[in-house]
């Protein structure tokens, strides 16, 4: 993701900052709520819970920014939100997580904050240096980087779903319903919240994307760095494959359809 961002990326706020401010607000309060909420209501186990509020307080990430160019809404608007939304992140994940899982489990708040900084600040920072300082041979690494960032997400999240098939099996009939409502909400609150606050089609698309997927590479590595049990980390994996495929739907519904002309200005692609 670091090497996919640039100092323009974040230069870039200052030209919309209201559709940024909300789309940032909406992200940190609506998916963690809802995150808290679902595994009260679904009864869930401690650790489906934590984990469940773990990755709903998670950034958005590279991914959204393909959903969002593919169905035409505002690019620049979706880069600038997951650079900003990730470097949020590294208070913002730690903070949430332990408000609002209270006494479900222990969660050692300072270690997220640590391992946060650890794999978010490190990464993007030096990615958008090596942008700024060696464009040529970034532009060559980018080309492998994806294929290699999906290879390794799909190992570790086939790695962890396999060590928790006897969970899942045994509540997993749950725990997938409210990982699949989370996000579904996610972009329709998103979408709505935002069409009603700042009436824009292509800004509320974006948002709705930005909202509804979250970084559940992020929330997996956070789990299995940070928590005793590793069915912390199983709704993250789970969410990670969820979000792609409502992402997909997202596209399919949107892409036909047309934006003002003025705003497609804003979705160019770098």
């Amino acid at each position: 993701m670091g090497l996919t961002l640039r100092l323009e990326d974040f230069q870039r706020v200052t030209q919309t900052p209201r559709w940024v401010i909300t789309g940032l607000l909406l992200q940190f309060m609506v998916m963690p709520f809802l995150g808290w909420f679902l595994g009260k209501a679904f009864d869930l186990p401690p650790f489906f819970a934590v984990g469940l509020i773990l990755v709903s307080s998670c950034p958005g990430g590279t991914a959204s920014n393909v959903i969002v160019f593919l169905s035409r809404s505002n690019l620049a608007l979706s880069v600038s939100m997951t650079a900003l939304s990730t470097m949020a992140a590294i208070v913002m994940t730690p903070l949430l997580t332990s408000s609002l899982s209270g006494n479900e489990i222990d969660v050692d708040a300072l270690g997220l904050f640590y391992s946060t900084l650890k794999v978010v600040l490190v990464p993007v920072v030096l990615g958008v240096v090596l942008n700024a300082r060696l464009p040529r041979y970034t532009q060559k690494i980018q080309f492998y980087s994806p294929s290699v960032a999906v290879l390794l997400i799909t190992l570790i999240v086939a790695s962890i779903i396999g060590q928790g098939k006897d969970i899942i099996l045994g509540s997993g009939l749950s725990l997938i319903l409210s990982i699949m409502i989370l996000h579904l909400a996610g972009f329709i609150l998103g979408y709505f919240f935002s069409k009603i606050l700042l009436k824009d089609e292509a800004v509320s698309r974006t948002i709705s994307v930005e909202v509804g997927m979250q970084n559940s590479g992020l929330g997996v590595v956070l789990a299995k760095e940070n928590f005793v049990n590793p069915a912390v980390a199983i709704p993250a994996a789970i969410s990670s494959l969820i979000h792609s495929l409502y992402g997909s739907i997202f596209v399919a519904l949107f892409s036909t359809r047309s934006v003002e002309p003025s705003l497609e200005k804003n979705s160019e692609i770098r």
